[in-house]
């Protein structure tokens, strides 16, 4: 192999490319010597930073050629030879086939964000429809997360709204319970939901599980897009019950027929011809890319979502689209049916890595005709004016941020803008937050809360911003050089006047952080909205006009601040009442706690109660009650499994 990156000259005219043909020098040795020690296997490869970051995951057929490529340094695009230049380690893990590599280096990326990869930023989990098996008469409800055991799935659906849409045809026709297993168990009487038409009420046995078992089977048919079936066998059932005289079932049944013939009509919205597909459409403008994603399940359209990958502005939209799949399939099953709209380079071998994962064959196809040309020419349409919007989006935010570093003369334009607030109630459940804006609008993953820890007196809003300040920057990771991405903030917007204003600056003073912008933002005496006065180091305080669009800008970021503490709190606070010295106790579950708290009515009791009374409650043994004795009275009481 010719080194030519060896023999590469270095630029001597002035000290910036000295020092960044040095770092490139230094990048290449690297690769050079952790190419002594790689083989010809398939595999992924991790590029590390100085400080052990990863900077790029890639797989390769052959690992030393691939990685043996990074050496023709001239012939790379400048964002990889600016990757090169700041490697400093290498790691590999070796694999089976280049398919599991594939799979390897796509669970890599989404774990550790690499940052000259293409990364799939959104990537929150999809609710599904969920049927609960093993029960008499089986739950139908939406769930995101963990599978249930042993449930049955249905999905995924775009969002909440789609998978509400099909959970309440479901309940109009099928009558099933939503309801969960405890609710079931305790009623005495039908809920609401009998009442209106929308379920069965096998709570209280107005339906035998024969009849519930009949509904079930119906509406697995409907899930599973099997209409026509579906439909003969609820005509019969309708024809049966007026041959019977049962007129009321038999327009019952017709009215169910009726509300099917309703929702399920062709179309490139609702393509009832179409198997499990998913239609994932590409489209790119100005360096950004948007992919639409249809989710089309049992002929019916669950609807669609956007997604905005970040990557380089030279990246070409295949590569884009074949970063996506992998990313977004990580963690979810794909459909049997891909149609794109882009041809991928290694498009075998992704369906190949995408259908190890599955129990069936997954097959990509790019449709030139028909509806399936139809539906990827919606998705493409809609791909097209999201991004349109998006880019319109940020050029009206980019202008907003222009006008905060105006108003406030910053150096320069902010892109990360961290807001602070408060919240509790006389000094209960107490809670600091972190709300973040940028260019992309709110960025809800880098928002932090902070349960306050120390002993601070009951309202010390002072106290509980020291704490916060502490915490969020004196374990500080603002210490970062070009090398590395940061996390440090343009400016802080702090909810508060002069007072909280001067905390705050005093308190980043004494952790050494001085070149941080503060800004104090607070209501006027009226506390109208509108009217907010402005505390900075440099000028007494000020306003803006009051139909400023900056004005409005610096309003959301504190309003969402306040809402972001005001919801932590009434969920910590929830938390605490729902919680009690019972739960710390071993061995005492929610079925012993609720025996307990009925016998004695409170945590105190049950904590006060002497060991006779612990043994006369009905469901307690003598272990059990000696361990609750014990819990409470560990110095003066030992169990009888301790004496034995």
């Amino acid at each position: 192999m010719t080194d030519t990156a060896a023999t590469t000259p270095i630029p001597q005219n002035t000290p910036e490319k000295t020092n960044a043909a040095s770092l490139t020098l230094v990048g290449i040795e690297t690769i050079r010597a952790a190419l002594k020690t790689i083989p010809h296997n398939s595999g992924v490869y991790r590029m590390l930073g100085e400080k052990g970051e990863v900077l790029y995951v890639g797989k390769a057929l052959n690992l030393k050629n691939r990685v043996s490529s990074y050496l023709r340094i001239q012939q790379l695009p400048e964002r990889l030879r600016r990757m090169v230049s700041l490697t400093r380690n290498m790691e590999i893990v070796i694999t089976s086939s280049e398919a599991d590599a594939l799979l390897l280096e796509a669970n890599y990326i989404k774990r550790m964000k690499p940052r000259f990869n293409i990364l799939l930023r959104d990537d929150k989990s999809l609710p599904w429809l969920v049927l609960t098996e093993g029960h008499a008469f089986p739950q139908i409800m939406k769930q995101r997360g963990k599978p249930i055991k042993g449930a049955s799935y249905w999905g995924p659906f775009a969002s909440a709204w789609a998978v509400n849409q099909t959970l309440n045809v479901l309940q109009r026709n099928f009558l099933l319970r939503s309801c969960s297993d405890a609710v079931l168990s305790s009623r005495t009487r039908p809920c609401l939901l009998h009442q209106i038409k929308r379920c069965s009420a096998p709570c209280v046995d107005r339906i035998s599980k024969a009849d519930y078992k009949d509904l079930l089977t119906q509406a697995k048919l409907f899930l599973a897009g099997k209409n026509t079936e579906l439909h003969e066998k609820l005509v019969q059932e309708m024809e049966e019950a007026s041959t019977n005289l049962e007129f009321e079932r038999a327009a019952s049944i017709r009215d169910r027929i009726r509300s099917f013939t309703g929702t399920h009509h062709s179309g490139v919205i609702n393509p009832t011809d179409l198997p499990d597909t998913d239609v994932i459409a590409i489209w790119q403008t100005a360096g950004q890319s948007c992919i639409q994603v249809f989710f089309i399940r049992g002929g019916r359209n669950n609807g669609n979502r956007a997604f905005y990958p970040s990557h380089a502005a030279d990246e070409a939209a295949s590569a884009v689209l074949s970063a996506f799949l992998l990313q977004f399939y990580d963690n979810k099953p794909p459909p049997p049916s891909l149609l794109i709209n882009e041809p991928l380079e290694e498009q075998k071998l992704l369906e190949a890595a995408l259908s190890s994962k599955s129990t069936y064959k997954i097959q990509m196809s790019l449709p030139q005709r028909g509806q399936k040309k139809d539906i990827l020419d919606h998705a493409l349409l809609n791909a097209r004016e999201a991004l349109e919007r998006k880019l319109a989006e940020s050029t009206g935010q980019r202008q907003l941020l222009e006008g905060v570093a105006k108003a406030f003369d910053l150096p320069a334009t902010p892109s990360r803008i961290e807001t602070y607030d408060n919240s509790h109630i006389m000094g209960q459940a107490p809670y600091g937050v972190m709300v973040v804006g940028g260019p992309d609008g709110f960025e809800k993953r880098a928002y932090r809360k902070y349960s306050i820890r120390s002993d601070i007196a009951a309202g010390d809003d002072f106290g509980m911003m020291r704490e916060v300040m502490e915490r969020r920057f004196r374990r500080s990771r603002l210490e970062t050089d070009d090398t590395t991405p940061s996390d440090k903030p343009d400016l802080l917007l702090i909810d508060g006047g002069q007072g909280q204003f001067n905390a705050v600056k005093k308190i980043l003073s004494e952790l050494g952080v001085t070149d941080i912008p503060i800004v104090g933002i607070a209501k006027g005496v009226d506390r109208n909205a509108g009217r907010e006065w402005f505390f900075t180091s440099h000028k007494p305080p000020f306003q803006l006009p009051e139909r400023d669009p900056v004005l409005y800008y610096l309003q959301r970021l504190r309003d969402e601040a306040h809402r972001f503490a005001i919801t932590t709190h009434r969920s910590g606070r929830s938390k605490k009442l729902t919680s009690s010295s019972l739960d710390t106790i071993p061995g005492i579950g929610p079925a012993r706690k609720k025996i307990l708290l009925h016998h004695f009515g409170s945590p105190r009791d049950v904590q006060q109660a002497s060991l006779e009374a612990l043994l006369s409650v009905s469901g307690i043994s003598r272990i059990t009650a000696e361990t609750i004795y014990a819990h409470f009275h560990p110095e003066t009481f030992t169990t009888s499994m301790e004496k034995e």
